[in-house]
């Protein structure tokens, strides 16, 4: 797991709840991204990650494992960011 060392107030919440979401795969899908990711977001990419958090994890799961397609309201950038960083393109 990342250490929050370093990270501002915005991204430690964020880090927390990546690795916080109630579901250990959905756990391990944001977290992992987190760690490796959330250190050089944008505030774009900020705001889109905090917006994802809100998604229900059976949902998310299903999007970002490719089950089912990505709706057109959550397919943007961090959304397929995440989706390549575990699967690929």
């Amino acid at each position: 797991m990342r250490s929050s060392v370093g990270l501002d107030d915005r991204r430690k919440r964020l880090l927390y709840r990546a690795w916080h979401r109630g579901i250990r795969e959905m756990d391990y899908v944001l977290g992992s991204f987190a760690n490796a990711a959330l250190a050089d977001m944008d505030d774009t990419e900020l705001e889109q990650f905090e917006m994802l958090m809100q998604v229900p994890d059976p949902d998310m799961y299903k999007w970002l494992s490719g089950t089912v397609a990505v709706p057109a309201n959550w397919d943007n950038a961090l959304v397929r960011r995440i989706r390549s960083f575990h699967i690929g393109d």
